[in-house]
């Protein structure tokens, strides 16, 4: 389920527009995540080189954003909710919100100056809840099959600790490149292994063979 979804420019965190989609039965009370998206904001416009999609995780939810043109699109879910869906939910909001007002994003210094844009995202969310949009997941944008791949992190990390997301999305690669090496270099080792032991056996047999030939025969 999509709970909140705010836009921002990325060049001084300044909020454009949001849409929060409040449920009274749940008791959830999103206050403490738009605070946590702003920071965020804040965080990606001192960052010189913040990761275009990145994945957050807040515990109970996931924060997902992609930034495109300098405005960072992000989208908070429950942790059920596809991934896939969420990142294609953004890309159509990209798309849209450019289109609108890509020409104005320089001249605007109020917040929320097209707060009115949430009549289109509150549309777009109504269509990617739809039980349709979820069995028709192969045919979301081809673009979008390895979302997968895209880094998660932990929001403490950011907004607590002080790290930049660049920082971690560098962490984050060097351990994967760690990692690979790691399983090739256990993957050298264990064939190793395995040629030992058929030279060891093949040796056994070999003098085996001699000891028959010399000394029975």
């Amino acid at each position: 389920m999509v709970l909140l979804t705010m836009i921002a420019r990325v060049a001084d965190g300044l909020p454009l527009s949001a849409s929060v989609q409040e449920d009274e039965q749940s008791g959830r009370n999103l206050v403490e995540y738009q605070t946590q998206a702003k920071q965020l904001f804040r965080k990606l416009s001192q960052d010189p080189n913040p990761p275009a999609k990145c994945s957050l995780d807040t515990t109970n939810y996931l924060f997902h954003y992609t930034i495109e043109r300098g405005v960072c699109y992000l989208v908070l879910c429950e942790k059920t909710f596809s991934k896939r869906l969420a990142f294609s939910y953004l890309e159509d909001l990209q798309n849209e919100f450019s289109s609108q007002y890509g020409s104005r994003l320089d001249t605007v210094s109020r917040p929320y100056s097209f707060i009115e844009f949430d009549t289109y995202m509150q549309k777009a969310r109504k269509s990617y809840m739809d039980s349709r949009a979820r069995r028709n997941l192969g045919q979301i944008n081809t673009e979008l099959q390895d979302v997968q791949r895209i880094m998660v992190q932990n929001i403490d990390d950011v907004l607590m600790r002080g790290e930049a997301l660049s920082v971690l999305d560098t962490k984050a690669s060097n351990l994967s490149t760690q990692s690979l090496k790691y399983k090739k270099d256990a993957k050298y080792l264990n064939l190793r292994s395995s040629y030992a032991k058929i030279a060891a056996v093949v040796t056994v047999v070999i003098l085996f063979l001699l000891f028959i030939r010399y000394w029975v025969l």
